[in-house]
């Protein structure tokens, strides 16, 4: 079990400057059950802790884990430069939570996003040294043909690389679609891939992380969810 004053809460969960959460409260503007709670220094049990902000609840997480279906024409860093960031797409308490993203999507890449602010799960979603599979879903420039999918599956060459890389498995579900299932998360891995193998990306969408299907979420586009503790143990690697 765990207490904690109630500015610290709202400062912990993105609400703001301690001075500005406690002058939120002082105001009236905070309750839990139903009552308005003045007293800033108030010592609050955090487990399963609701409480409510200008008439909206929220529940206090220790850490958030997010899954975004994200639109293209964002960029996957907290300093965008050409394009809106895909932290614009959340509230902005996330932001003041220094919430990130785990790896990246290109800008026009759609598809599964991870997000958060726990520093451990972030490094371990991205190390390489876990071989979490990625499917990702690629629109091609040329209709995709069994000896594409066979350069894909046998490795590929690319500039800068050490060793030839190859898809964990590779389909075709459409004459102008292929499916493929990576692990390594190189830059730009699939476009360079499907360059490589003598064909072009046009459109890519990353549509499962491990065993954690897009589809399953439910998100249309732009749209996001927490991530519950079975969501989240089907990101481990299988």
């Amino acid at each position: 079990m765990s207490k904690l004053t109630l500015d610290r809460i709202l400062q912990s969960q993105g609400f703001g400057t301690r001075k500005w959460c406690s002058e939120l409260i002082a105001a009236g503007e905070v309750s839990i059950a139903g009552e308005t709670i003045t007293d800033s220094r108030v010592a609050i049990e955090t487990s399963g802790l609701v409480f409510e902000i200008f008439d909206e609840s929220w529940l206090y997480r220790e850490h958030v884990y997010i899954a975004l279906n994200k639109p293209a024409d964002f960029e996957c860093s907290r300093k965008a430069s050409h394009h809106p960031g895909v932290l614009t797409i959340l509230p902005e308490q996330f932001t003041r939570r220094d919430v990130q993203p785990v790896g990246r999507l290109d800008h026009d890449t759609t598809g599964l996003l991870l997000m958060s602010d726990d520093g451990p799960f972030i490094h371990a979603q991205s190390s390489p040294k876990r071989h979490i599979p990625k499917v990702y879903v690629a629109t091609t420039h040329d209709p995709v043909t069994p000896e594409l999918v066979a350069k894909l599956l046998a490795g590929v060459k690319l500039h800068d690389e050490p060793a030839t890389l190859a898809a964990l498995t590779c389909r075709m579900p459409a004459p102008h679609q292929l499916e493929i299932v990576l692990e390594q998360g190189k830059y730009h891995q699939v476009k360079r891939m499907l360059a490589a193998a003598g064909n072009h990306c046009d459109a890519l969408c990353r549509s499962q992380i491990g065993g954690l299907k897009l589809d399953a979420l439910g998100l249309a586009e732009g749209e996001w969810c927490y991530l519950d503790d079975a969501q989240l143990a089907l990101l481990a690697p299988t």
